[in-house]
C-alpha cells in the first residue's frame, strides 16, 4: 500500500496530517507542493485537489482533501491510537475544540487571506496586527476549555491536540504573546515533547535543511 502526501513543510494543515500519520505510525511519501512558488493553483495538484490546496491525501486509488476529513478518515482505517473518540459527548467535545483552531482561526490566518489583505493595500504590520487578533481570540476560548489533563484530550493526545500544535508554533513565528494561556503553553510543550509531534515538525521538512 503506497501513502502520498501532497504537502508544504509550513502549511498548518499539511502539519496536523503529518502528526496525524506519526502518531499511528503510518508510512507515507511526500509530494512538495510550494505554497510560495504558488504550485497549489498549479494545474496539476488541482487536477488532485480541485481547491487548489494542500494536504491531499492518495491512499488506495482514493483521494482525499481538507486536513479534517484526512484525518477523520486515518483514524477509522488505523484506530490506533484513537485521535477521535467514541464516546458521543467526548467526541463532540474534543471536535469543538478542534473546530475553533480550525474552522475559526486558522482559515482566517490563511496564506491566501494574507495574500487578498495585501492586494487590499495592507501593509505588514496591519497583517500581522490582524493575524494576531484572531489567534488571541480563538485562544481565549481554548484556554477555557482545556481541561486539567496533560494534553487537550486528558492522559492522551487527541484532535484538538493535533490541531493546536501547529497553530501554537505560527503563534509564535508570529510574536503573539501567550502569557495569557498558561494551559495551552503547557499542553504544547507536554506535545511537543511527544516523538510523533517532533517528527512532523516543519523544521524536519524545511527546504533550508
Amino acid at each position: 500500500m503506497t501513502i502520498r502526501l501532497h504537502d508544504y513543510w509550513r502549511s498548518s494543515a499539511s502539519y496536523r496530517v503529518r502528526i496525524a500519520l506519526a502518531m499511528k505510525q503510518v508510512p507515507y511519501e511526500r509530494h512538495v507542493v510550494d505554497l510560495l512558488k504558488r504550485e497549489q493553483v498549479a494545474p496539476d495538484n488541482r487536477a488532485v485537489n480541485p481547491q487548489g490546496l494542500v494536504p491531499t491525501l492518495e491512499i488506495d486509488g482514493h483521494v482525499i482533501g481538507q486536513s479534517l476529513a484526512i484525518i477523520d478518515y486515518l483514524d477509522a482505517r488505523f484506530p490506533e491510537p484513537r485521535l477521535v473518540p467514541t464516546d458521543p459527548f467526548a467526541r463532540a467535545k474534543t471536535w469543538q475544540r478542534a473546530l475553533v483552531i480550525a474552522a475559526d482561526i486558522h482559515p482566517v490566518d490563511n496564506l491566501r487571506i494574507l495574500r487578498r489583505l495585501n492586494e487590499m493595500g495592507v501593509d505588514q504590520a496591519g497583517r500581522d496586527d490582524w493575524y494576531r487578533h484572531w489567534i488571541l481570540e480563538g485562544f481565549a476560548a481554548l484556554e477555557a476549555m482545556a481541561g486539567d489533563g496533560r494534553f487537550m484530550g486528558g492522559d492522551a493526545p487527541d484532535l484538538s491536540d493535533v490541531c493546536l500544535v501547529p497553530q501554537m508554533y505560527n503563534a509564535r513565528r508570529l510574536e503573539t504573546p501567550l502569557d495569557a494561556f498558561p494551559r495551552l503553553v503547557a499542553i504544547d510543550a507536554a506535545l511537543t515533547a511527544h516523538p510523533a509531534v517532533a517528527a512532523a515538525h516543519p523544521d524536519r521538512f524545511s527546504p533550508a535543511g
